[in-house]
């Protein structure tokens, strides 16, 4: 058992080992590189920083065109996150305050509606008669009713007159 425990502790050892290894292979290659860079540039200075120059305007432009679209997009997102937060205030959920309000205005009309019904009844004056003729109809009405009608008519209007 403890023979497997060492024969995996190595191969773990010598994965860890070529990691750093390789680790220590790019730094090498990189300073490398590096240095025949500079080596080169020490040759052709004016050439090397006219080309840099000019790297360093187009991302200069790029970046410039990336932010203004990034701000735009931003603002666009901040108007219609502002909109809805409008909506949502114009259109809030209805509190128990103002549905308390409501039915008490809404019982209040339904009294008062309750008190003139009750009044026009007293005065004999029901909902389809009350004002919805014209006089000229009211006379027509008169001739071609039959006598019975004619004296509820005459007793109708003797009551409204009180």
């Amino acid at each position: 058992m403890s023979d497997e425990k060492s024969k995996v502790t190595d191969k773990a050892s010598e994965i860890a080992k070529n990691i750093w290894l390789a680790g220590v292979g790019a730094y090498g290659k990189a300073v490398e590189d590096a240095q025949g860079r500079m080596e080169k540039a020490g040759m052709e200075p004016p050439k090397l920083f006219k080309e840099l120059v000019k790297a360093g305007s187009a991302l200069e432009d790029e970046a410039r065109e990336a932010l203004e679209t990034t701000t735009a997009a931003r603002n666009s997102v901040e108007e219609r996150i502002n909109r809805v937060r409008e909506n949502f205030h114009n259109q809030r959920p209805a509190r128990i305050e103002d549905l308390t309000n409501l039915h008490k205005k809404v019982d209040q009309l339904s009294r008062k509606v309750d008190r003139l019904t009750k009044a026009l009844a007293e005065q004999g004056v029901t909902s389809k008669s009350a004002g919805t003729r014209k006089p000229a109809a009211k006379a027509a009405a008169k001739k071609k009713a039959t006598p019975r009608k004619k004296a509820a008519a005459s007793a109708k209007t003797t009551t409204r007159k009180r």
